[in-house]
């Protein structure tokens, strides 16, 4: 008998917690592997939607899963925790301890053994060293962070309601990136406040109240989608009323504005930054482990990194490069569930002795939401090697169906069957936003 390999991942985004799920269920319950899944959170939301959070259209606690509660289920442990540091001689890993809210101590520092390591920790906001992102913007990187955000709108939309007769009811929002979270918040904050007044708020006018600015470094928006999708988009959420202003590089936040590089500035009673990601600065130095400018592990085809054969890493946290004048493999949810998938495999390989096998990433193409207005992408045509453009209901069933994908890696059929068909039912009882 020898004894069980020992499985440690760090990170329950959408890649960590499938992978601990499958290895779990495949590995765990027979008695293989001990596997182990660390994170600093006692739950877990998957991040795409966290400007459905923000902006109130989703409920952030009907929606976020207990890593507790999954590990009972699929049969691999949990340790609520930081990532502190690698010791990749002893392999061994330090998990920092755990505070409350008051700063009591609750779950003291401790130290995990492995044999093979995964890092799958996600990224960070990257503010690009401007002043004031930090004091001033929300990053909407956590389901805290987004949370916070959603109280903060509640807040405005009611004071604005209760103010002076003589004062304007406005709201500012200014969002700097214009990526998928970007646009996809601009659209739903739209939405959303139209409901709130809808909800007894007489005071506020819809059509006026909210204005949205989303500012962009890049001469268009959607960087990661072809230029005729990025026109539809720019065009649709100018039909909302949201300001698209593009080659404008933020320089600097401050409580009440934003201010570019070309002078301008612009007024914001909420400002949200989602400029871009980088990876934890844990990351830039763990234990000798190779890292790019934005300190993203290296990793092989593999998933191994570079400087050791027994660490992997997935997800945002990973740098992958591709063959030819392919891109990287992109920080993207689908990404990172094909990632879990090849890893899952690679165990089994590892657990028997066996060569690893390169990772091949699939580009089925990038759908962005614009809430109840439409939503607009491209899918890849793989017999063509083409993209296609997508829009209407079509495309909001694709995008939808990213959900229930990760939903069914995590609970499977029958658990995925079961929670669509009670949000159905208690969909009739709630308002279509959160409004607390």
């Amino acid at each position: 008998m020898t004894d069980p390999h020992r499985i440690v991942i760090v990170g329950g985004g959408a890649g960590g917690l499938e992978l601990a799920t499958r290895a779990g269920d495949r590995f765990g319950r027979r008695g293989r592997a001990i596997v182990t899944l660390v994170d600093k959170n006692e739950t877990h939301l998957w991040k795409p939607l966290l400007h459905e959070v923000a902006a109130g259209s989703m409920d952030i606690h009907a929606h976020q899963l207990d890593y507790l509660a999954q590990a009972r289920w699929h049969h691999f442990t949990f340790y609520c925790g930081a990532l502190e540091s690698v010791d990749r001689r002893r392999r061994e890993i330090a998990v920092a301890p755990t505070v409350d809210e008051r700063g009591v101590e609750v779950i003291p520092r401790r130290t995990l053994s492995y044999d093979t390591l995964v890092i799958a920790i996600g990224s960070v906001a990257n503010t690009f060293g401007v002043p004031g992102v930090v004091e001033h913007a929300y990053a909407l990187e956590s389901a805290d962070e987004a949370d916070r955000f959603h109280r903060r709108l509640i807040n405005a939309c009611i004071q604005a309601n209760y103010r002076p007769g003589n004062a304007p009811a406005r709201l500012r929002v200014v969002i700097v990136g214009a990526g998928a979270t970007g646009v996809e918040l601009a659209a739903e904050l739209h939405n959303s406040t139209r409901v709130f007044a809808a909800y007894g708020l007489q005071n506020i006018d819809p059509e006026r109240f909210l204005h949205i600015t989303l500012l962009n470094a890049d001469p268009r928006i959607l960087p990661m989608l072809p230029e005729r999708i990025a026109r539809a988009v720019t065009a649709a959420l100018e039909d909302l009323g949201v300001s698209v202003a593009c080659s404008e590089q933020a320089v600097e936040v401050t409580a009440s504005e934003v201010k570019t590089k070309s002078g301008k500035s612009y007024p914001a009673d909420l400002a949200v930054w989602a400029a871009g990601i980088k990876g934890a600065d844990l990351l830039a130095n763990l234990d000798g482990l190779e890292t790019n400018r934005i300190n993203q592990l290296l990793v092989l085809p593999t998933l191994q990194t570079t400087r050791d054969p027994d660490i992997f890493a997935l997800g945002d946290c990973s740098a992958l490069p591709r063959e030819g004048k392919a891109p990287p493999v992109p920080p993207a949810a689908q990404a990172a569930h094909q990632e879990a998938s090849h890893l899952l495999a690679a165990m089994a390989l590892r657990m028997r002795g066996r060569p690893l096998v390169p990772f091949h990433y699939r580009d089925f193409g990038s759908l962005v939401s614009l809430g109840e207005y439409s939503t607009i992408g491209s899918l890849m045509g793989f017999l063509s090697g083409k993209s296609y453009r997508v829009e209407g209901w079509f495309a909001r069933l694709m995008y939808l169906s990213l959900y229930k994908m990760h939903l069914y890696a995590l609970h499977g059929p029958v658990g995925v069957a079961l929670d669509t068909l009670a949000r159905i039912l208690k969909r009739g009882t709630e308002p279509s936003v959160k409004l607390h």
